[in-house]
């Protein structure tokens, strides 16, 4: 009895061991896949079918700005710390998160933040997800902000992100959250377009090492 345990340990073993053997063999390493995304997005920078060439500014010309992007220029701000591009299309009304924060700045702030979006593979050159063209569906987040901290959390509550990738924001989703204005105004709503890396993105964008760009509108729930 013994034995066969044994056999049957070496056997999920062995199996095991080829997986990942096969794996090396026909895939990539980690580094071969960020040269890979890098290359990606400098070649969505150039030419894109959303919005061509982009313009890349950096924070320091972005904040002498007044935290603007000239939509008619296409510029998009690179944020260093974490390989984000941003272009605001529109700041929306009403107050940032931030503001928001110091009415209450030994609480947390939260609000339920409603976004419509779009989201584009750049390397695979598709649009993986999108609820743009389904009116009755909008993707809902909680989010939470700590004035002292300056620090952001937030989880979908509904919506194609939350059934699609679990519930976990990308990071790169919250970074806009600190220069836009959320008003419930539908009419009004602030809209971003986002280059966020993989290491910013969704779960599966961590995975695979996968690049993807946004469009989203943020509106601010009930």
């Amino acid at each position: 009895m013994k034995k066969l345990i044994l056999f049957a340990l070496f056997l999920v073993t062995a199996g095991t061991t080829m997986t990942i053997f096969q794996s090396c063999d026909n895939g990539e390493t980690y580094a071969d896949m960020k040269d890979k995304e890098k290359k990606a997005i400098r070649g969505f920078l150039e030419n894109n079918d959303f919005v061509g060439k982009i313009n890349v500014i950096s924070e320091s010309e972005f904040y002498a700005q007044d935290s603007i992007t000239d939509t008619a220029q296409n510029q998009f701000v690179l944020f260093e710390d974490d390989g984000v591009y941003m272009q605001i299309v529109r700041k929306g009304e009403g107050q940032t998160m931030v503001e928001m924060s110091k009415e209450f700045p030994d609480s947390t702030v939260s609000k339920q933040i409603l976004c419509r979006y779009l989201e584009y593979d750049i390397e695979g050159g598709d649009t993986t997800s999108s609820n743009i063209y389904t009116p009755a569906i909008v993707d809902k987040m909680l989010c939470k902000y700590v004035h002292r901290g300056r620090t952001y959390t937030a989880s979908f509550t509904e919506g194609y992100m939350q059934s699609t990738y679990n519930s976990t924001v990308p990071s790169g989703w919250l970074k806009p959250l600190d220069y836009i204005r959320l008003t419930r105004n539908a009419g009004r709503t602030a809209k971003v377009r986002i280059i966020v890396p993989h290491s910013s993105g969704t779960t599966n964008a961590s995975r695979y090492v996968l690049p993807c760009y946004y469009e989203i509108t943020y509106q601010l729930g009930r």
